[in-house]
């Protein structure tokens, strides 16, 4: 009898570690899925800044409004359309701007450069508009200027009214955007626009000190860009918040070779301000931990290509000749993928072609598409010429044949 209840105790404790592992394995599981099932934001994207690519989007094209991350567009085109030592006058307008603000004054100068810390380290309002005012001559032209920088980005849901993201519509819109344009804006400002070492470079500074041109007042910026501290290779970011918008960021961080864009709307009101640092990492890990560099350069078999009306010496009496291709150019393609992606690989080939043919004639594309969209294309050219096959060919190779 004891010896039956020992048993029955030994199975028992089996059975309970058996499911015990179970469990833990299914744990695991669960804490290693892929994409977040969570977060505060209400829109939110994860982009790769190399390719334009959403990696991860939560409503990302759903239209809100961005406050004070609309700065960073401020802040590219007054380094395109500005010089750093160019000098802006305040206008009363400027003045007027609420917090958060630099307390310029009218009629004060100062030099561009430094309120583009202004800017970026405090996001100082009454400074966007100085920016704005100093390089196209009112609010109302710069937001011209931004709204024709969008398109060209082809950010076709963003509408810009002010340079500072203060709540605000007119008879054409509300001042806002989606989480996909304005990670799109962001990755033109760190990797495409030619002042993007400049922009780099302001966004990431700690702290900075200036002067009005004269000398008369002291100023003082520290960067509020929690970020840049919180994450290895943290490279850039912007805050913004209004009543409307709610907290707001867009950052960037670049490992391994890899540079990641998180673009976050509505991502709480107060008391939430730091929901938007638990979503920036979430999502920074998230590609992280999924997304690698492939080549995924694949050698294929092309198959030949028929050439009608041409002439092949070795084989006068056949007029359909069978031409060999190649690939033109060879190189590694790296794409960033995820564990379940893969890249289709696809020929296209012309079945015909007319004589006369020239060495290196593109004759089809090889074409690389992930989730049907196009990321490399490569022609595909003729190994060899071909003559035309025609009255004076005939006539030559008769009285060729004639001599024998």
């Amino acid at each position: 009898m004891v010896r039956q209840m020992k048993k029955i105790l030994l199975c028992s404790l089996m059975i309970c570690l058996l499911f015990s592992k179970i469990g833990s394995l299914t744990l695991d599981a669960k804490e290693s899925e892929d994409a977040p099932e969570e977060l505060y934001a209400r829109s939110a994207v994860l982009m790769d800044a190399d390719s334009g690519r959403v990696l991860f989007g939560k409503e990302e094209d759903e239209i809100r409004p961005m406050a004070s991350t609309t700065k960073i567009m401020t802040c590219i085109l007054a380094l395109e359309n500005g010089e750093k030592n160019q000098i802006v006058t305040v206008s009363g307008h400027a003045a007027g701007q609420p917090k958060v603000r630099l307390g310029v004054k009218a009629q004060e100068q100062f030099y561009l450069k430094d309120l583009l810390y202004s800017l970026m380290l405090e996001s100082h309002n009454d400074s966007a508009v100085v920016i704005a005012e100093g390089i196209a001559g009112s609010v109302e032209e710069f937001a011209g200027l931004m709204n024709q920088k969008a398109q060209e980005l082809g950010c076709s849901h963003t509408y810009f009214i002010t340079p500072n993201g203060l709540d605000g519509s007119d008879e054409k819109g509300t001042h806002s955007t989606t989480a996909r344009d304005l990670a799109a804006i962001m990755r033109y400002c760190i990797s495409q626009s030619p002042c993007k070492e400049e922009f780099l470079e302001i966004t990431r500074t700690k702290s900075y000190q200036f002067t009005d041109v004269e000398g008369n007042r002291n100023f003082s910026c520290n960067n509020h860009n929690a970020f840049l501290d919180m994450m290895e290779g943290a490279l850039t970011g912007k805050t913004g918040f209004t009543a409307d918008a709610g907290y707001c960021y867009v950052g960037a961080l670049t490992r391994d070779g890899r540079t990641f864009i998180v673009a976050l709307l509505a991502c709480g009101w107060p008391n939430n301000k730091g929901y938007k640092w638990t979503d920036t990492r979430k999502l920074m890990e998230y590609g992280i931990a999924n997304y690698e560099y492939q080549n995924v350069w694949e050698d294929v078999t092309l198959p030949d290509v028929q050439v009608k009306g041409g002439i092949e010496e070795s084989n006068p009496y056949e007029s359909i000749i069978n031409m060999p291709l190649k690939v033109k150019e060879k190189e590694e393609i790296p794409v960033l993928l995820g564990p379940d992606e893969s890249v289709e690989v696809k020929v296209e080939v012309k079945k015909i072609m007319e004589a006369p043919i020239e060495t290196g004639e593109e004759a089809g594309r090889l074409r690389y598409l992930l989730n049907g969209e196009e990321i490399a294309s490569y022609a595909i050219v003729t190994e060899k010429s071909v003559d035309k096959r025609d009255l004076n060919w005939a006539v030559m190779w008769i009285i060729r044949l004639a001599a024998l």
